[in-house]
This record gives structure tokens, C-alpha cells and sequence, in this order.
């Protein structure tokens, strides 16, 4: 089995300064922090990216990755030169990416249109790896990862060595479902975000889907990922503190108690 320690990604309270976010982490026991490139850490703004990277380190925490909004194939070079420069000042060694077009399911895609997000998946991680980084796909519905079909064709087509896969399971997904995923995309997983959503995407608190999560964490096992693997709360009910405290007490008791 994988260890994982408890992360959260920042885009959960979007409404907070990275300040508030990274003292918020540090009193629930969250070990690292994914900044999005949204709100908290625009590309392009280095002296940002640099203030946030050293109030988090002071804070004791690490920066698990840089979750960017490149939609792979609609970005031009500079786009992705601004998120490599603005990990690097971050501190970030690991770059989220969405697969395809902005809400846009994988059905839609023509083979022509797949080749070339493929092709400007590859251009970003070849890139990334100049920089000594790696990037993780998005697992999300509406893209190129929203069913394991495409996102194991992906697999199969980019197999470069600093290319993986986040995970996180479709609002409402059977956890049969979820674990055959989990089975199939495991060696190429490197991050969890973590939440606890109906199929209509209602929000629960975690405690209801403890033993769902647990048994995701059980079904890694050790893969191609040879970094500091975090599962990352990503969102609660009610966009509430106070929720993200008892989520928070619940995945790390999944985590170090599974």
C-alpha cells in the first residue's frame, strides 16, 4: 500500500488570502498545499508566487504542486512558459494540467482532435522536464480523463517518465467502480483529491465516505511515483471551515490509521 499524507488544494477556499489558507492547514494537521493558478497564484507573478512558497515553508509545510489552468491543446507557448517560471519561484516541482478543452467531454473528440491534445500534452511535459518538474493530468469529468478508456489511452500514448495521473472519482461513482479505476491507473498515479460528493454534486461531509476513501487508499500500491504522494482535500460542504476541521481529523485518521 501507498502512504499518503494529508494535503489540501487551495482553489477550496478561493475566498481566503494564501495566508489565511496556509494557517488554516497548519492547525488542521495538512502537511502540504496545492496552490491553484486561479486566484492565489496567477502565472506570471513571480514576486507572489515567491512571497506565498516562503510564508508556506515558514509555516512548515511543503508545496505538493502548482494546479495550473492549461487546457491542453488551447495554450500558446508563452502561456506554459509563465506556469513553468511561476512553479519555479513557487517552489513547485509538479504541475497540474487539465487534459483537452475546458469542459469538454472525451466522446466529443475526433480522432484528429485527440492526436493533437496528445501532441500538446507531450510539448508541456518535454517542457516541464527541462525544468526538472513533473505534471499530473486532471481526472475530472468533461475531459480527456473522464472515462478510464480514454484516460488508459492516454496511458498508453504518453508514456514519458515524468508524465502521471491525478485521481479522484466521479461525483457519485460506485466505489467497484472507482477501485477498478484505481487498479488500472495506479502505477501512473501520483496525487488524490479528495472529497465527498453525490452524483447531483452535493457535498457530504467526509465522515460518510470514510470508508469509501479508505478502501481507495488500500488499493494504491507503490508505482511509477516516487515523490511525496498527498491526498489533497479538495472542496467540503458549505465552503465551511468548520467543515474542512472535521474532514480534516477524518482523512488523516483514513490515512494513518488504514
Amino acid at each position: 500500500m501507498r502512504f499518503f499524507e494529508p494535503g489540501l488544494c487551495s482553489v477550496t477556499f478561493r475566498s481566503l488570502s494564501p495566508q489565511a489558507v496556509i494557517e488554516l492547514a497548519a492547525a488542521n494537521g495538512i502537511r502540504s498545499i496545492e496552490w491553484g493558478a486561479d486566484i492565489h497564484v496567477p502565472p506570471g507573478d513571480l514576486e507572489n508566487a515567491r512571497g506565498v512558497a516562503a510564508r508556506t515553508a515558514e509555516a512548515g509545510l511543503s508545496v505538493s504542486s502548482y494546479g495550473s489552468y492549461i487546457f491542453a491543446p488551447d495554450f500558446a507557448p508563452e502561456d506554459v512558459t509563465a506556469v513553468l517560471e511561476t512553479a519555479k519561484a513557487l517552489g513547485a516541482g509538479h504541475i497540474r494540467i487539465w487534459p483537452g478543452s475546458r469542459k469538454r467531454p472525451s466522446a466529443d473528440y475526433s480522432p484528429h482532435e485527440r492526436r493533437a491534445a496528445t501532441e500538446a500534452l507531450a510539448t508541456i511535459a518535454r517542457r516541464a522536464h527541462d525544468y526538472g518538474m513533473t505534471i499530473g493530468l486532471e481526472y475530472h469529468p468533461n475531459s480527456l480523463t473522464d472515462a478510464l478508456p480514454s484516460a488508459l489511452q492516454l496511458m498508453q500514448d504518453l508514456p514519458m517518465p515524468n508524465l502521471f495521473f491525478y485521481w479522484q472519482p466521479a461525483p457519485g461513482l460506485p466505489l467497484e467502480d472507482a477501485l477498478t479505476e484505481i487498479s488500472a491507473l495506479g502505477p501512473r498515479i501520483c496525487h488524490l483529491h479528495v472529497f465527498a460528493w453525490l452524483a447531483d454534486a452535493s457535498r457530504l461531509p467526509l465522515h460518510e465516505r470514510a470508508e469509501y476513501w479508505r478502501a481507495c487508499v488500500e488499493a494504491l500500491l507503490e508505482g511509477d511515483w516516487k515523490k511525496p504522494a498527498f491526498a489533497m482535500l479538495e472542496f467540503v460542504k458549505g465552503d465551511d471551515v468548520g467543515q474542512f476541521a472535521e474532514d480534516a481529523v477524518v482523512l488523516r485518521d483514513i490515512l494513518y490509521r488504514t
